[in-house]
């Protein structure tokens, strides 16, 4: 249909609030991706100048990380993304380490890059125990100090639960591992750049942690594995020995220099980022608080300040995601990796939620570059949404 000349358009505002699938990439971003994509010809493997280069810049992105994120440049190692970084962790260090024991506890909330992958090993020889949680979403530690045995060699537990939010305990897990040094420590910190202080999360008895760029505002298909000093891996991929040998493949030079920027820049301001984000949340959670006929599963407190959870009792959450898409308004059902399956979120069935109400989770995950008028507008179409659905 072509429109008439001098005939004015209401523009559509298309407002994206589905931030924990993935969010868009930082324009500063996205431009040092071009930069080095198109004036950065060598592979830093290559012995000739232009691979020097490149080499450089490869060893200057890894020492701007490992300053940001306050460890060492030799414990950076770069991924394909977060379920990469948490399958080579969790396999690396089952066949690294199965001469000690074949003991594994995950807990019961895990993304599936870590829970899958669990239970691929317990296929292979080793034994799996998962972790509870309460009816809020937080691993119980005394239940997962019950699990620990002399053969146990990975506890693997995330910082921030992708479909609720709810912030793990893992000061107290680590408190629990302090005098058993032979197990490792592997926290999937996918969601937690950006929500949590870092303090939070990368704790002295942290031993591995994965990250994925596109969760804060870099590139997809470049991820960061943390690894403390000393502790070894198996090797996911053989080759040409990059990464130390540790994980051979080219380099993705170009996303690698942009996950740097993307790192420096979530960082920067980050607690008044977070105040901004938590703010948003604590308008939409007290608009929801006044419906009774509506649930919601993830809180305030303990929680991230990004993430808000709910749920319509007897509609079906893909049913609200499209009431909302109709008015360009973007939510989730639960994560972005199950929510095409119309299964019930993983992580409210671990909470023992009827599977009927937990079927009608729907997930809001805000961002820094969300703004308050965003928030009034989704208001205004929730409330709609709700009288016409509830």
């Amino acid at each position: 249909m072509a429109f008439q000349k001098n005939k004015k358009v209401k523009k559509t505002i298309v407002i994206y609030f589905d931030n924990a699938a993935t969010t868009a990439i930082h324009p500063q971003v996205l431009r040092t991706y071009t930069d080095v994509a198109t004036r950065i010809m060598g592979n830093p493997s290559s012995l000739h100048n232009l691979g020097a280069v490149a080499s450089r810049l490869l060893g200057a992105s890894r020492r701007q990380i490992a300053e940001l994120l306050a460890v060492k440049p030799d414990e950076i190692f770069f991924t394909s993304g977060g379920t990469e970084g948490d399958n080579w962790v969790l396999k690396g260090l089952a066949f690294e380490k199965q001469q000690f024991g074949k003991h594994i506890i995950v807990s019961d909330i895990e993304h599936p890059a870590v829970k899958n992958t669990a239970g691929w090993l317990a296929e292979q020889g080793f034994e799996v125990d998962y972790a509870p949680v309460d009816k809020a979403g937080f691993v119980i530690p005394e239940e997962l100090a019950r699990l620990l045995r002399e053969d146990t060699i990975i506890v693997s537990v995330m910082a921030v639960n992708n479909e609720i939010g709810s912030v793990q305990p893992l000061k107290e897990i680590s408190q629990l591992l302090s005098k058993r040094p032979s197990i490792n420590f592997h926290v999937d910190a996918v969601q937690a750049i950006g929500k949590l202080p870092l303090e939070d999360f990368m704790l002295p008895r942290v031993d591995f942690a994965t990250f994925s760029a596109h969760k804060f505002n870099g590139p997809r298909g470049v991820g960061i594995v943390y690894a403390k000093s000393g502790k070894r891996l198996t090797p996911l991929l053989h080759g040409g020995g990059q990464e130390s040998g540790r994980r051979a493949t080219t380099e993705n030079l170009a996303g690698i220099a942009a996950t740097a920027k993307a790192l420096r820049l979530v960082l920067t301001d980050d607690s008044a980022k977070r105040q901004h984000v938590q703010a948003m949340k604590q308008i939409i959670n007290d608009e929801m608080a006044k419906h009774p006929e509506v649930v919601r599963f993830s809180q305030m407190k303990h929680f991230a300040p990004n993430i808000l959870t709910w749920g319509i009792p007897g509609i079906r959450g893909e049913v609200v995601v499209h009431a909302f898409e109709e008015h360009e308004i973007y939510l989730s059902t639960t994560s972005a990796c199950s929510s095409k399956k119309n299964a019930a979120a993983g992580t409210l069935t671990a909470m023992k939620i009827n599977p009927s109400l937990a079927s009608s989770a729907v997930r809001i995950s805000l961002d820094a570059s969300n703004t308050m008028a965003e928030v009034e507008q989704f208001l205004t179409i929730f409330r709609m949404v709700l009288a016409k659905l509830a």
